[in-house]
């Protein structure tokens, strides 16, 4: 099993920390197994939240800058983490489950998170967006609520407007944020999963057959080298305009060079195609230009629909 730590902004994402997690029984403490497969004898049984801890500090020791961490429930169950981070003065947005007990009423009482968002008004409610998606802007219901004696600490309730399906985050930051921050962060969690597909499809993070530890751990690096590459070349690419908030969107414009796109051209450079580089180039512009005119429509799309259905 694995561990990875992704980096996210908006300039890009990439992976940046990888860990081999070995089950306590059917690992840890089989000698023989671990012989094998060329397991160091300094490696102990470590739970997957301290993986990631060890992980994140290791990235903000060597200059990483952040200021938050998220992560699903594995790591939101773990008070350890919490405290950790708390102590680095870097904020979480952490998913818990529904049956978690929170502190209310200024820390006097525990309460099942589920039971806190059956309590809230509909004035409780927010829609707002998660971050745009692939056919538009990610729109939830959101509430919020104070939890344990400071204001810096909160549960953050998502509704899915279409299932009515809920899910749950704790939530702390060194300073007081507004509740569209917690979403933005809660909404970058995803950003993992886009490193995994890119990482799976691009640069083959999952295609080894490797049964050893030191080459499982060459061959990620390898894999994750390759895609930080893709991401820096691809932000590298990006029109400067694109950074005006204030431009707005002209038709006919191509959507930015993805990390697929990137390595598909950079491959053509190693294995020269049949085709011309003009031909090649004109393909890789027609592409990028449907691609932008497929995202316009799926935007209008998501955006007429009425914020209350």
């Amino acid at each position: 099993m694995r561990v990875f730590l992704a980096y996210a902004s908006s300039r890009g994402r990439a992976l940046i920390g990888r860990r081999l997690y070995l089950p306590e029984h059917t690992w840890s403490r089989d000698t023989e197994r671990r012989r094998r497969a060329g397991v160091p004898e300094d490696v102990v049984f470590t739970t997957k939240p301290r993986l990631a801890l060890q992980m994140i500090e290791q990235a903000l020791d060597a200059g990483v800058s952040t200021s938050w961490v998220t992560g699903d429930e594995a790591y939101g169950h773990d008070p350890g983490l919490r405290a950790a981070l708390e102590v680095r003065e870097v904020g979480y947005v952490l998913a818990i489950s529904c049956a978690t007990r929170v502190r209310i009423n200024q820390g006097r009482t525990a309460v099942r998170a589920d039971e806190v968002a059956g309590r809230l008004p509909a004035s409780a409610w927010h829609r707002q967006s998660a971050g745009p998606g692939a056919k538009g802007p990610r729109y939830y219901d959101w509430a919020w609520v104070h939890i344990g004696t400071d204001e810096h600490r909160h549960l953050l309730v998502r509704g899915n407007p279409t299932t009515d399906e809920l899910a749950f985050c704790l939530c702390w930051a060194p300073r007081i944020v507004p509740l569209s921050e917690l979403v933005r962060v809660a909404g970058t969690r995803w950003c993992i999963e886009e490193c995994f597909q890119a990482a799976k499809c691009q640069v083959g993070l999952d295609h080894y057959q490797v049964r050893n530890w030191t080459a499982w751990h060459r061959h990620v690096t390898l894999a994750m080298l390759a895609l930080a590459f893709l991401a820096v070349a691809a932000d590298v690419a990006r029109p400067t305009w694109r950074a005006d908030p204030n431009r707005p969107t002209r038709s006919g414009e191509p959507v930015d060079l993805s990390i697929p796109e990137i390595r598909r051209l950079i491959g053509a450079l190693f294995s020269p195609p049949v085709t011309s580089l003009n031909a090649l180039l004109h393909w890789s512009n027609w592409r990028t230009s449907h691609q932008a005119s497929a995202r316009r429509s799926h935007y209008r799309r998501r955006l007429s629909v009425p914020s209350g259905t």
